[in-house]
């Protein structure tokens, strides 16, 4: 690994670091990431599940099921959204880009879910968009 990748919650009680490269870097506009961010769209990186380590604070993370698929981890003292964790891929976590100490370390790679993008919300770049999910091919 490059780098370290430690990261946490906004009010400090929660603090994880990543043990390898994140992976699968991407913009989500879906409405659950909308109303669980409050923001237009969020980027998660992807990292092997034993690789996400609470280094403080495992006690205050909450979890609350966000749809059929997966549910979200937050620090259950400020709220900051920190992962997801998908119900059919039980070896990867996804993590919010934004939480890391250094979010500039993981560029985003893609948009998915586009179909739910908020109109006035743009991104001024060129990278691949998919109207729902990305197909397991990968770009």
């Amino acid at each position: 690994m490059n780098h370290a990748f430690p990261g946490g919650c906004a009010c400090g009680a929660v603090r994880y670091v990543l043990g390898s490269e994140p992976f699968d870097a991407g913009w989500c506009h879906c409405r659950i990431c909308q109303l669980n961010s409050g923001a237009p769209a969020m980027v998660f990186a992807g990292v092997r599940r034993e690789d996400f380590v609470f280094t403080q604070g495992a006690d205050q993370v909450k979890t609350f099921q966000s749809s059929d698929f997966g549910h979200r981890l937050f620090c259950g003292a400020c709220g900051t959204p920190l992962a997801m964790e998908v119900d059919d891929e039980p070896v990867t976590i996804d993590f919010s880009v934004a939480t890391l100490d250094d979010p500039g370390l993981v560029a985003p790679e893609f948009h998915i879910f586009n179909a739910s993008k908020i109109a006035w919300f743009e991104t001024a770049d060129d990278l691949p968009r998919h109207e729902r999910s990305r197909p397991k091919g990968r770009d």
